[in-house]
């Protein structure tokens, strides 16, 4: 089943069991892969949906940090939640060890050793890190600390 099919089968699950965040949620992401389908004018695949769902768990933890500077802890509370509820939608994530067994990887595979390197190591580490949830920013502070940058 794919993460539209399921989205759409839980939304109808979360609207029968009155779930009001659940539902919310799901409508919300819904609508996002909904619009990327109508941009892109086809049926979006599993890596395409999974990348409208990364954006929306961006976004929410840009405006839970928001939210927070401006001392508003309940509607940062309120992001974390949906945040929770995509991230469920999406495969687990990388570990720590094997983001740095990524960077490791991709230094030596592409022979970077300085910091004017990164965006070749950066594009290999994520090729090698595809198909799991990984923070890009994470893999950045690994790779320019391993450069030197």
């Amino acid at each position: 089943m794919s993460i539209v099919e399921k989205t759409e089968r839980d939304l109808v699950a979360a609207l029968k069991a009155q779930e009001a965040l659940k539902l919310s949620v799901l409508r919300m992401m819904k609508a996002a892969l909904v619009n990327k389908k109508v941009e892109l004018g086809k049926v979006l695949d599993d890596p395409e949906a999974l990348a409208v769902l990364r954006t929306l768990v961006k976004q929410r933890h840009e405006s839970a940090e928001a939210f927070r500077k401006g001392g508003r802890d309940d509607l940062a509370d309120k992001e974390e939640a949906e945040i929770k509820i995509v991230e469920g939608y999406l495969p687990a994530a990388a570990s720590e060890e094997e983001i740095d067994a990524a960077v490791a990887a991709a230094i030596a595979e592409t022979g970077a050793s300085t910091a004017k390197d990164l965006g070749k190591a950066m594009k290999a580490a994520m090729a090698k890190l595809a198909g799991k949830n990984v923070d890009g920013r994470r893999v950045n502070e690994k790779a320019r600390a391993r450069l030197g940058g």
